[in-house]
């Protein structure tokens, strides 16, 4: 690290100790998990730059002013704007992964289990649209490596969803006559509702999250519909 990296570093921490921390939006929060605060924020940053302006019409000083820091602050954490877009890349989808993968595992027939990981996956969507716009559609812009290990996790996601839908038609539940491609149909419906939707709009993410549901049941045909 070099020494203006270091004083940078102090500085930040200073800011830090004297930020109001009850000023935190909410869209950090999306990011719980990540520490410390100042790389917390700088994802959220990342986030709503990506989603106004895509990926490659950012750049890291926009992300960093966003945040309120100083571009060499960003270095300290992340030391590439593509590192960005890869931690919330992997973050949002090991949470889809997660939503799909408790859905299957919970008990209930082919069809309340289909019902239940459409409806949460679609509320995810609809609640962290701006996060989800960018997991979703900004995923040809990283790197080779780090490409292939965020479509290992898509295509775990469509395993989830797909293992329900056979299920469903080995039991007699579902007509379906292409399990795979129905599959990403329903996958495809659902991660679009962060294409289109708007905080404060018509509906909220629960009365899609529902609707999605019952769409997605008439989709697969099932039979106690």
């Amino acid at each position: 690290m070099t020494v203006e990296a270091h004083r940078e570093t102090r500085r930040e921490t200073h800011r830090e100790t004297h930020r109001d921390k009850g000023r935190r939006s909410g869209r950090d929060e999306e990011w719980a998990e990540v520490t410390p605060d100042a790389a917390r924020r700088l994802l959220s940053a990342a986030v709503q730059a990506f989603a106004e302006r895509g990926y490659h019409a950012t750049t890291t000083r926009d992300i960093a002013g966003r945040a309120g820091m100083s571009p060499a602050a960003l270095y300290i954490h992340y030391k590439t704007k593509e590192e960005l877009l890869y931690r919330i890349s992997g973050v949002g989808h090991r949470l889809a992964l997660d939503i799909l993968r408790r859905a299957r595992e919970g008990g209930g027939t082919p069809a309340e289990r289909l019902a239940r990981a459409v409806r949460e996956f679609v509320v995810w969507h609809a609640e962290h649209h701006t996060t989800a716009r960018v997991v979703q559609y900004e995923l040809g812009a990283l790197g080779e490596e780090h490409y292939a290990e965020v479509v290992g996790l898509r295509r775990d996601s469509e395993a989830e969803v797909r293992a329900i839908v056979e299920e469903g038609v080995m039991s007699g539940a579902f007509s379906v006559p292409d399990v795979r491609g129905t599959t990403l149909a329903v996958l495809s419906l659902c991660v679009d509702v962060a294409r289109w939707f708007v905080s404060g709009g018509r509906r909220t993410p629960q009365e899609v999250g529902a609707l999605y549901a019952d769409l997605v049941l008439r989709m697969v045909g099932y039979r106690g519909h």
